[in-house]
């Protein structure tokens, strides 16, 4: 069973890829933030069809964890009922889109982790500017802001592998 869900699993993330209306030439979803789903995780309203946005290349704390709420309230502060840009990276296994998310010039990605809600999600962050982004990080750690505030934060695929 689990060898033809492993087998089919990646022509049903096309198939949703397809009827979600975003074609692989497609790189952009521009729509209104009508919700915060999760730490790092946007709902984009474009053209009446809703698309739940993974933020690319970074994980922040979860919910239960220290942090979590606050980097949901950061991003919710900055991105709720705001226009954006998404670019799209990928769909991940959930059939969410990954992307980037810019609210005018400024990116919520980026923001998270230069005002320490966020890790640079080394595993999944593979683009260039993802060393950038690792220096944002110390820059946080060093001056100990947001959750580098604490001596060793839980990074949160550590906190969900001992689930």
């Amino acid at each position: 069973m689990g060898k033809i869900v492993r087998q089919i699993a990646p022509i049903f993330l096309i198939i949703v890829f397809l009827f979600a209306g975003i074609s692989f030439a497609q790189k952009t979803i521009r729509g209104k933030v009508i919700a915060i789903a999760d730490e790092n995780t946007i709902i984009v309203l474009q053209n009446n069809r809703q698309y739940k946005i993974r933020l690319y290349g970074i994980d922040t704390p979860e919910k239960r964890q220290a942090f979590g709420q606050k980097a949901k309230k950061f991003a919710s502060d900055m991105a709720m009922n705001q226009q954006v840009k998404v670019v799209v990276y990928d769909i991940d296994r959930y059939g969410r889109v990954v992307g980037m998310v810019y609210i005018g010039q400024r990116c919520l990605n980026e923001a998270l982790i230069q005002n320490g809600f966020a890790w640079v999600y080394r595993r999944y962050c593979k683009e260039s500017f993802c060393s950038k982004w690792l220096g944002y990080e110390q820059e946080a750690r060093a001056n100990r802001i947001g959750l580098w505030s604490y001596d060793n934060p839980i990074p949160p695929w550590e906190f969900r592998k001992k689930k």
